[in-house]
């Protein structure tokens, strides 16, 4: 690992710890003389009070910050945590911190490039066709409903039909339809996928002008970059615009998609301020964990996934299904169902994917909850991993309350056991595949 990429990690340490209180989600800034009440209490003292009037609060002056039970350092078992806790307290450190949306939000950052975003993303892949005609005043009208519900991230790209236009009708109803705040918490991540010509400034800056727009948002929150061919260096140069427009204002935090562990680390190395990776993980699909998880907690890089629920494969709907022969089972008839087939049948076939989903669906029918909920809170307690994405129909069908289940969802050690157990039966896809994003480029 080369000196720059171990400044990444120290730069994102120190900072983090600097800004444990002013930039923490849902924290605030205060005056000095808000706190003038710890400055009176001497070294000696474990605890300290705050007070406003009447009204006071005695806390101990070391707090134990919870933020890190909301994902991306690790599965949190339930038993384990509670029993930490008590330790904590007996050992006289009593006063917990903790956030109602630290289960609901995570936070991708690199430096002070900060975006907060919901652990479950409304993935707009199937706006771009083959899932069904998309009528653009009901699809609106789903997204103000997700939205509406906590469910206030959204992923496109360039290249998924209407998605980016969608989002602008959708983005300006909310300005004109729900108070101010509330458009503070809506998030639209969206990926460019450019052609394999010359990255120059001007290339760089008219094709994000072009998300802008469609978006009509001044300031992308995210944009996700993906590169087809890593013979051509290129994607550097890409990225090093994309940083500029970054510190220009036109975008909030620049990512990746589809790249794989060696070309992050690169670059990592030439200190491009990435936030996160997008790539395919699932039950089925474990690459992720193999390899580049390792860097990306080395860095603080982030992980959002797709394919989590694989097209609507890791379902009851297709559950004792037997798809050899014709007409038996559920058609395959979208991209991502015949997408996420092929995968199946690199990962052990058809057969062996009955066995986990017949395991799934013993452990959703102990926690009442739906198979693809436990399949995408299996992947959302997995390191590094920041969000998963779970494909929205809009004005189709909703998914909203099978969503907000996985949120609440609490998966224990025998659960994770039994999936682990299924999991490692199939075939190894690193070795069969390649790494994350090779998938593309085979």
């Amino acid at each position: 690992m080369s000196v720059a990429v171990h400044n990444v990690l120290s730069n994102f340490t120190d900072i983090k710890s600097k800004s444990l209180i002013s930039n923490r989600p849902g924290s605030r800034r205060f005056a000095s003389n808000s706190v003038r009440c710890c400055q009176l209490a001497t070294s000696e003292k474990r605890s300290v009070t705050v007070s406003n009037g009447n009204d006071s609060l005695e806390i101990c002056r070391v707090l134990n910050g919870m933020w890190q039970t909301s994902g991306g350092w690790g599965r949190i078992d339930r038993d384990e945590a509670v029993e930490a806790m008590l330790r904590y307290a007996d050992a006289g450190l009593s006063t917990f911190d903790m956030a109602d949306h630290y289960n609901r939000i995570s936070v991708v950052k690199s430096g002070n490039d900060t975006l907060d975003i919901c652990r479950v993303v409304n993935g707009m892949w199937q706006t771009s066709g083959g899932w069904g005609r998309i009528d653009i005043n009901n699809a609106v009208d789903a997204m103000l409903r997700y939205a509406d519900a906590g469910l206030a991230t959204f992923d496109m790209a360039d290249i998924y039909g209407p998605a980016e236009d969608l989002y602008g009708v959708f983005i300006n109803r909310v300005r004109r339809e729900r108070p101010p705040e509330f458009s503070e918490k809506i998030r639209g991540l969206t990926k460019w996928v450019p052609p394999p010509v010359k990255m120059t400034s001007s290339f760089v800056r008219e094709s994000i002008n072009v998300s802008r727009k469609r978006m009509d948002v001044p300031c992308l929150d995210m944009l996700q970059f993906h590169w087809w061919d890593y013979s051509n260096p290129g994607y550097l140069d890409a990225l090093k615009h994309l940083t500029d427009l970054k510190e220009e204002g036109k975008i909030k935090t620049v990512a990746l998609t589809n790249f794989d562990t060696e070309r992050l680390r690169i670059i990592l190395e030439n200190e491009i301020p990435v936030v996160s990776n997008q790539v395919q993980h699932s039950i089925v699909d474990m690459r992720p964990q193999q390899k580049m998880a390792e860097l990306c907690q080395l860095t603080g890089v982030k992980l959002i996934t797709y394919g989590t629920v694989m097209g609507g494969l890791l379902s009851e709907k297709f559950l004792d299904t037997n798809l050899a022969i014709p007409f038996a089972g559920p058609p395959l008839n979208t991209p991502s169902l015949q997408k996420y087939k092929r995968m199946v049948d690199a990962w052990g076939g058809w057969s062996q994917f009955q066995v986990l989903l017949q395991t799934l669906k013993q452990i959703s029918s102990k926690h009442g909850v739906s198979i693809p909920a436990v399949a995408v809170r299996y992947i959302l307690d997995q390191p590094a991993v920041a969000g998963s994405m779970v494909g929205v129909r809009l004005g189709l069908s909703e998914h909203i309350k099978d969503t907000n289940a996985i949120l609440s969802l609490a998966l224990d050690e025998d659960d994770v056991n039994s999936i682990q157990e299924i999991s490692k039966k199939g075939k190894d896809l690193l070795r069969v595949i390649g790494d994350c994003g090779d998938e593309y480029r085979r």
